[in-house]
């Protein structure tokens, strides 16, 4: 076996050989191996800085040479959302804004914490002049931890109170109720309390609605009838130098209303400035004798019930004596009325004689109807609604029946009377008002009360009352209103018999009577007379022009446009004469030859186009009736019972 010779010295052992035997990698093999590991490694390197440069560049360009906005930083940024205010908003009608909750500061203060409780107040009512002085001293003393000293400050008095640098003086997050329309539909909204709890009107009786839902509560008030109703209240108020008023103007055929206005009344954004009292509220609240205004609803009784037509009348010639009083008319024709006649002059006589023709029982019944009936209240959606003051079935005698007839012995409230002629003037469907808003061209459930016929024959009565009688100033020309006037006293402070100098002046009625749309309602609290008015103050010269100012403002905002041009064509059509012609009396029927049978009577003429139906033959009492279509008078029994001096008539007007 030969011997391997051994290695160079500078030969290095690589890796061992298959056979076991070490191979030799030589020093040119090895520099070469290392010149090509360089090569690579410096192309490496040369990419990679190629590469870093080119994205150095890049991004030098875009951040330096030529920026661009960040997609994040150029994305929409949407606010942070606040939690919802604990009390829904309040609108009208249209959508404006009657009521809503801000959010503000609220101040507290620790008591414990303050060294200088009176010269901190001092310091704080600088700030703060609206609280009262020494009560802020009696919050910041004693030993309380926790004490309210304002709950809705601004941004600008926080920072002045903590430049003051007081010790035990904080804030934190508070709401506010506040009323954008300042005094417009106060009433109707009422307030909140400083925990945001309805205290009266809206705010209360939707409590818990607003509380729970962020949907806004939309009511039936247009705010811009609500303005022009209360600016033509004010107007009145001022005139005639009263204590107040009311005004409402409703939908006829939906109850909505859409205006209500009571005066004195207050603003929401600031209520401590009005006075307790002026929180009154009028037209659903205040009950008052409705006077003639009530005439209307004996008229249209009597023509449902059947015991009179439009040609029927009563003697209005005598006063009617009850007692050691006397029941008469204001101004009175001294002669036979017409039914028309009744309602035109507000004769007091023959409404009393026709509501005898119907009877205490039916009459009780029939004003029910209407949703007047004793300590009863209509169901609108304020709280302070007032209920009806009518005698008890036991205490309601013929003597209440005459005089409740016009207007006297019963105390509603002014919704109770506009609700009641939207009912006379809609075709007889009896509704409940509503203050919320319904849905466009939704018909709301109602009652049939009266008929169609009925109703349209108190339209035309309605009519004559403005055009020939005390309701003249309420006409406003091409919109064609129809209504009574009613003056009524008022009871004197002791709560027993009425005060001469004391009344409430007040119209009712609708329009246009040729398509009832909407009832109106004035009324002006204890008004005095003028030397321009002949020294009255009665409705005919107080409400009236009142009513007609507002028909003339708030018709073209409902979106009636005057009939000027057609008023002739227009009134025909809902015209009745004062005195209606008589339908022609029926001949007896004459006896034929023995063995046949009686020829019939001749029919009697048509009656006119509003003649009512044939009437329904009752039982009238003994009592101071005198009907001229009857028979031949009889001596009335006198009723030992006696009247308050303002049954006498003297203001029925």
């Amino acid at each position: 076996m030969t011997a391997v010779p051994p290695p160079p010295p500078e030969a290095r052992p690589v890796l061992p050989a298959r056979d076991g035997r070490v191979a030799v990698r030589s020093p040119l093999a090895e520099a070469a191996q290392q010149r090509r590991v360089r090569a690579r490694l410096a192309l490496a390197t040369i990419g990679f800085a190629v590469l870093f440069g080119a994205v150095g560049l890049r991004l030098a360009e875009k951040t330096i040479i030529n920026p661009e906005a960040s997609r994040i930083a150029s994305a929409p940024r949407l606010p942070r959302p606040e939690p919802p205010v604990s009390r829904a908003e309040i609108t009208d009608r249209n959508g404006e804004v009657l009521a809503v909750t801000v959010r503000g500061l609220a101040l507290y203060a620790r008591p414990n914490l303050i060294e200088n409780p009176r010269e901190t107040a001092e310091r704080l009512h600088a700030i703060l002049p609206h609280l009262d002085r020494e009560r802020l001293v009696e919050r910041l003393s004693g030993p309380r931890v926790f004490a309210y000293i304002d709950r809705f400050i601004t941004p600008q008095q926080m920072e002045r109170i903590n430049a003051l640098g007081i010790v035990g003086l904080d804030f934190e997050t508070a709401e506010r109720r506040t009323y954008p329309k300042g005094r417009d539909a106060a009433h109707v909204l009422g307030l909140v309390d400083v925990d945001n709890q309805g205290l009266f009107g809206a705010e209360r009786w939707f409590d818990e609605r607003l509380r729970t839902s962020r949907e806004p509560l939309r009511l039936s008030l247009d705010i811009r009838v609500q303005r022009e109703l209360r600016e033509a209240l004010a107007w009145a108020i001022e005139r005639f130098n009263g204590i107040g008023g009311a005004a409402i103007v409703m939908d006829v055929h939906t109850a909505e209303v859409l205006g209500m206005v009571s005066l004195p009344d207050f603003s929401g954004a600031n209520p401590a400035a009005s006075p307790p009292e002026n929180r009154f509220h009028r037209a659903v609240e205040g009950v008052y004798e409705p006077g003639s205004t009530f005439k209307l609803l004996t008229a249209a009784m009597a023509l449902e019930l059947g015991t009179v037509q439009l040609h029927s009348g009563f003697d209005a010639s005598r006063p009617i004596r009850v007692g050691g009083h006397e029941i008469n008319d204001f101004r009175g024709k001294n002669r036979w009325l017409a039914l028309p006649e009744i309602i035109a002059y507000s004769s007091n006589l023959g409404t009393a004689h026709m509501a005898m023709t119907v009877g205490p029982a039916r009459h009780r019944e029939f004003l029910a109807r209407f949703g007047i009936a004793r300590h009863q209240r209509l169901p609108i959606e304020l709280p302070e609604a007032a209920a009806v003051l009518l005698p008890g079935s036991r205490d309601w005698r013929e003597i209440n029946t005459m005089t409740i007839g016009f207007g006297h012995g019963v105390s509603v409230t002014p919704l109770h009377v506009v609700n009641s002629i939207a009912t006379l003037a809609n075709g007889g469907i009896f509704r409940t008002p509503t203050i919320l808003a319904q849905p466009e061209g939704a018909e709301r459930e109602g009652t049939r009360v009266i008929s169609e016929r009925t109703s349209e024959q108190m339209r035309r009565l309605m009519r004559i009352a403005v055009t020939e009688g005390s309701g003249r100033a309420a006409d406003a020309p091409g919109y064609f209103v129809g209504g009574k006037t009613g003056t009524a006293l008022k009871t004197n402070e002791r709560g027993r018999g009425y005060s001469e100098n004391r009344r409430i002046s007040a119209f009712v009625g609708a329009f246009p009577m040729n398509a009832p749309r909407y009832a109106i309602y004035v009324m002006v609290d204890e008004p005095k007379p003028r030397a321009d008015t002949g020294g009255f103050a009665t409705a005919g010269v107080v409400a009236a022009p009142a009513a007609r100012r507002v028909v003339e403002r708030v018709a073209p905002i409902l979106g009636l446009v005057p009939e000027t041009e057609r008023i002739a064509q227009i009134q025909q059509t809902i015209a009745l004469p004062l005195q209606p012609p008589r339908p022609r009396a029926a001949t007896p029927a004459t006896p034929g030859p023995r063995g046949h049978a009686p020829q019939p009577a001749a029919q009697p003429a048509a009656p006119p186009a509003l003649g009512p139906r044939a009437p329904v033959p009752v039982e009238v009492p003994g009592s101071p009736i005198r009907r001229t279509d009857a028979e031949p008078r009889m001596p009335a029994p006198r009723l030992a019972l006696a009247l308050t001096p303002a049954e006498t008539g003297r203001d029925a007007r």
